[in-house]
């Protein structure tokens, strides 16, 4: 069963709660997806049964087209983060408060499948918020982690970086992100928010090696099964 760790390996003291996401993040993301750039932060969610170790071999499925890899910088909430009794929105300092951990996530997508779900009018979360569609590596202290306004993300799959990118890129910074969040979804002690992927997704195959890199020094390894 999965459980929040720290890069040390030890056990995170925290429930395992809700994935939100954020869409489109990236104007290059929306671009090669040929969706329209968003005004405003696109919200979607993940239970927890979503959640994953992504150092462990991450499964991917079969029988509903192709599967593909987003990755994208993960932040794990440590504290409660919400509407001001005032009716306010959380400060950044505020949302930056709430935030214990940092790591890399991958937001995996049953393409075809998300297709047909918006080619009905249908919802999209049998095509995003699967068991197992969202493989966590262990998280960084957020005091050791470094800037989040420009940290660096990149993938790499069969020793080919697919994906690179850095949250300086981002439509909505990592604190405001947060704050906008909170005046839908209270974010609680053990949530996970995914905060968009960059430019360069694509399909994920069974039996292709992994690897993600946090800020070009936090590497984790992985293969898919």
């Amino acid at each position: 069963m999965y459980e929040h760790k720290w890069q040390s390996g030890e056990a995170v003291s925290l429930p395992v709660g809700k994935v939100v996401c954020v869409g489109r993040n990236y104007a290059e993301h929306a671009k090669e997806l040929n969706n329209p750039i968003p005004t405003e932060p696109l919200l979607f969610m993940k239970p927890s049964t979503s959640l994953v170790d992504f150092s462990k071999p991450v499964k991917i499925p079969a029988g509903f087209g192709e599967v593909h890899y987003e990755s994208e910088i993960s932040i794990l909430i440590g504290s409660r983060l919400s509407i001001n009794e005032d009716g306010s929105l959380p400060s950044q300092e505020q949302a930056k408060q709430a935030i214990c951990g940092v790591g890399v996530a991958l937001d995996l997508t049953l393409r075809d499948l998300q297709g047909q779900l918006k080619e009905k009018g249908q919802p999209w979360e049998k095509a995003k918020a699967f068991d197992g569609s969202c493989p966590v590596t262990a998280f960084v202290p957020v005091d050791q982690a470094g800037d989040l306004f420009d940290m660096s993300i990149a993938l790499e799959i069969d020793g080919v970086q697919v994906q690179s990118g850095s949250s300086k890129d981002m439509l909505t910074p990592v604190y405001a992100l947060l704050s906008y969040i909170s005046q839908f979804f209270t974010l609680l002690p053990g949530d996970v928010v995914l905060t968009g992927t960059p430019k360069g997704v694509g399909k994920i195959s069974s039996g292709q090696s992994m690897v993600l890199t946090l800020d070009g020094r936090y590497q984790v390894t992985s293969k898919s099964c």
